[in-house]
């Protein structure tokens, strides 16, 4: 029996989302400039998406590129951007063949102009699709998008639109850029690294967290399979006991 045999698709997570870590050092290993890791990475992202839309999971949420990566050399930051632009121009014919959408969370406007437009372009391309969703974060960090919904709450209190006394938590999901998404039900990181590295903080707090020491780039359909299974054998509790859930 196959891995994606063995899935139970009656109980697939609904979200999945994936810290795509390891590019640069899967190519140092081989010899190879950083860059080729992470086109290579493009590789597994195609692969990736198509094995979750065959399966049907509904959201698939890909760490792509942080606020702290604009740190990186600048050289490295074009060679990302010039890499994301051909990806998408390039990919959009199978997004639309296989039914799915793509989105975008983080600080866009911060994108060079060219990412930009070819990524609002996809999206409104793919918009009529009804299959997966496949949401991009893109100079993000959950601390930049937890301080933006901060800002936005305090300025309806001062306007005198919300009292003080109505915020909720439901309050600051609503603000989040995760608003119109249900929260991950897994998360998975590659590369053997075992932190969140400022991703989807408060939106991860029940999730299921599978760590893999396989680099992005070697990170494929059976490598997801193996996560989704592990998925499958936890018991999500969300606070409360084995014997509550079986009542």
């Amino acid at each position: 029996m196959s891995l994606e045999e063995k899935i139970d698709k009656n109980h697939l997570p609904q979200h999945v989302a994936i810290i795509m870590d390891g590019n640069g050092r899967w190519a140092k290993a081989r010899g190879l400039e950083r860059y080729m890791g992470h086109q290579e990475g493009v590789v597994s992202v195609r692969k990736v998406v198509e094995a979750a839309s065959d399966l049907g999971i509904k959201y698939l949420t890909m760490y792509t590129f942080s606020t702290e990566n604009w740190n990186r050399p600048i050289e490295e930051v074009h060679a990302l951007m010039t890499l994301m632009v051909a990806a998408i121009k390039r990919e959009t014919p199978d997004l639309m063949k296989n039914n799915v959408r793509l989105d975008a969370i983080g600080d866009l406007p911060r994108l060079p102009e060219e990412a930009r437009n070819t990524l609002q372009e996809c999206i409104e391309e793919t918009s009529v699709n009804t299959g997966t969703t496949v949401v991009l974060a893109l100079s993000y960090s959950s601390r930049w998008e937890i301080a933006e919904a901060v800002r936005q709450i305090a300025g309806k209190v001062k306007d005198g639109d919300l009292d003080i006394a109505e915020i909720t938590e439901s309050t600051v999901s609503e603000h989040l850029t995760t608003r119109n998404i249900p929260d991950p039900d897994l998360l998975i990181r590659t590369g053997g690294e075992q932190r969140l590295s400022n991703f989807l903080l408060w939106q991860l707090s029940y999730a299921e967290f599978y760590f893999t020491n396989v680099y992005w780039p070697d990170f494929r359909k059976e490598e997801l399979f193996d996560a989704i299974l592990y998925y499958q054998q936890r018991e999500r509790r969300f606070g409360k006991t084995s014997e509550q859930l079986i009542l």
